[in-house]
């Protein structure tokens, strides 16, 4: 597959909002589902079965899983189609690595551009993620944590890094998915609020430290010696993202 097999949105006119790609429910539906591990790692998927749900040509199918490929999240095989990366234990200690070493830069810039509004934003997305442990949502807590490390590189501003991020974090939900072992694996509380503290205070040298052992001891926290057990069919995939 080509990049012109992408369907491109002509440019936008000034003024005038860009179109939404026919291909972005499929993409945000499938990514949706791989990041609240509704889609198990390997797991493949027929642009046949999705062009029916989604009742859209197999052509629009196959650019929405394109784009997913290029995220990182999807393998693209050639004369098997799809699937549903499964990254290997040395790939999942480099996501890791990778964000260990991006998050403290992007924790330094969010505390330099912290708000009230902001710091409201952070506390509430813990919130969120007490509200799932609560109910015994472990899926749902494990996507809320995301969410507080992906607010914070909104927060600091920087496109790029939380670019980067971005994709590390979807990565990351898949090897969570397949060498999460215990609970340590869900972010710490202390360590969430205590960079929020940080943040309050203007201490954007601690904040730093604090999400550079925080990432650390996330990725220590994995079983790297075995994958988790495949629990969803295709089926349900389709169910789910639909």
């Amino acid at each position: 597959m080509t990049a012109q097999d992408i369907a491109t949105p002509p440019p936008a006119k000034k003024g005038r909002k860009a179109p939404v790609p026919s291909w972005k429910p499929i993409y945000d539906g499938l990514m949706s589902a791989i990041v609240h591990h509704r889609i198990d790692p390997g797991t493949r998927l027929a642009e046949e079965d999705l062009a029916e749900v989604y009742g859209v040509s197999r052509t629009v199918v196959r650019s929405a899983l394109q784009t997913l490929a290029q995220d990182g999240v999807l393998i693209i095989e050639r004369n098997k189609g799809a699937r549903v990366a499964r990254p290997t234990p040395e790939e999942a200690r480099e996501i890791f690595e990778t964000r260990a070493l991006i998050e403290p830069q992007i924790a330094r810039l969010a505390s330099a551009r912290m708000t009230p509004a902001a710091l409201a934003r952070l506390e509430a997305s813990i919130e969120a993620e007490h509200r799932a442990l609560a109910i015994g949502d472990a899926n749902a807590a494990l996507f809320q944590s995301a969410e507080f490390h992906r607010l914070i590189a909104e927060i600091a501003g920087q496109s790029v890094l939380a670019r980067i991020l971005g994709e590390l974090m979807s990565r990351s939900s898949l090897v969570i998915a397949l060498y999460w072992s215990r609970r340590e694996a869900l972010c710490d509380d202390h360590a969430h609020h205590a960079l929020v503290g940080c943040f309050a205070r203007g201490e954007g040298e601690a904040a730093a430290d604090l999400m550079r052992r925080h990432v650390e001891l996330l990725g220590n926290s994995l079983d790297l010696t075995r994958p988790a057990a495949p629990t969803l069919g295709l089926a349900d995939v389709l169910k789910a993202v639909r």
